[in-house]
């Protein structure tokens, strides 16, 4: 019983991270591969000797899914971001979780300073996250 009590007391003291937690960086990174016009995969240096490879999903954005109703657009998206995130170290900020688990959501920053998310909007490639409810996954997207 003393055990008990004890594990419950040491499990309501530890601390935990928030799920608001967030990072605002920056951190850089370097391009694993495109997932899909709004998710990468990226190594990150998050200390001395020590990368972490991480999934990423662009805040703001919403890009159409590869299965989805409208595979072209998705490959158009996903091909894009490839384009516009190669050659460079990558900047990610305003860092925190993501809803889904596995991945994290992150602002990322191009080596000329523009934003992917705002590239990807500027080219009608994606809409915008998260005030497209109900509203097709599919070009045009009228942002």
């Amino acid at each position: 019983m003393r055990f008990l009590i004890l594990a419950v007391l040491l499990v309501a003291t530890c601390p935990r991270a928030a799920a608001s937690e967030a990072l605002p960086g920056p951190y850089l990174a370097q391009l694993v591969r495109v997932i899909d016009g709004d998710t990468i995969e990226v190594r990150v240096h998050v200390w001395l000797g020590l990368d972490q490879t991480v999934r990423v999903r662009l805040v703001g954005v919403d890009a159409p899914e590869m299965h989805g109703a409208c595979p072209a657009a998705a490959i158009a998206a996903r091909d894009f971001l490839a384009r516009l995130l190669d050659g460079g170290p990558l900047v990610l900020t305003r860092i925190t979780h993501d809803k889904y688990g596995g991945r994290v959501d992150a602002a990322i920053g191009l080596p000329t300073g523009e934003d992917a998310a705002q590239a990807l909007l500027a080219a009608g490639l994606v809409g915008k996250w998260p005030s497209r409810k109900g509203a097709p996954n599919c070009p045009p997207f009228g942002n």
